[in-house]
This record gives structure tokens, sequence and C-alpha cells, in this order.
């Protein structure tokens, strides 16, 4: 895990998002804690580095309010923000991952409403 990195996205990030923290894990690394404000209220985000990061892609759990059930999560409970295959370490960073997880608590809010999931969709 590149720390050092992920402080410099931390502050990049934080010029685009206001609510956002960077925490200590028990380990000795790090993650992310997030906030983001949407037409139906508030969600509170956690982004988890792995180990490899950033040749692989964070997972981005919702703390809250808790979701029992929605397509595009994995079983550990993560969401679907973007087909692991299509991260590119070059391309993206934390205010990349952030701006993904908006856009799916957005597709998540019409999903609860019409029980469809808007835009397009890669199986995997």
């Amino acid at each position: 895990m590149d720390i050092g990195r992920i402080q410099r996205e931390f502050s990049e990030a934080q010029k685009t998002f206001s609510m956002i923290e960077l925490r200590p894990t028990q380990d000795g690394n790090v993650y992310a804690k997030a906030a983001l404000q949407t037409g139906a209220g508030t969600y509170v985000l956690s982004i988890r580095f792995p180990d490899k990061y950033p040749n692989e892609m964070p997972k981005v759990f919702v703390d809250a309010p808790t979701i029992t059930t929605s397509p595009h999560r994995y079983n550990t409970g993560n969401i679907c923000y973007l087909h692991p295959t299509m991260w590119n370490p070059g391309v993206h960073n934390l205010t990349f991952v952030i701006g993904r997880a908006a856009k799916w608590l957005s597709k998540y809010e019409v999903w609860r409403v019409k029980k469809e999931w808007p835009g397009a969709e890669i199986k995997h």
C-alpha cells in the first residue's frame, strides 16, 4: 500500500468532497471515510485500500444507512462502482472512486423506487 500516494490523493479529494477523512487502521495502514449528500439523504462510506494499492482498486462500503439488498454489490458487502478489469492506477484515484460511489448511490436510489438499475451494466 502506497501511503504517500493515498495521502496526496486525499489532499486532492478534499478539494472536491468536503466531508472526507483519512483514518488509521489497526494494522498501521489507512482508510478513508466520506459522507455524500443525495436527494434521499446522507450516506457514509468507507473506502478500504488493498495492500496492493494503487495496483488494485479500493473497496467501497456503505456504512450508513444500512443497505440490506441491492444489485451491484459483492458478497462481502462492498459496492461495484467499477468493473475490476477497468481499474487503471495511472488514471484512477480517490477522487474518482468517491465520484463513482456517488454515481452508484444515485443509481441505487432509482433502483429502490423502480426496481430497475439505470444505465449500462457489465456482468461479472
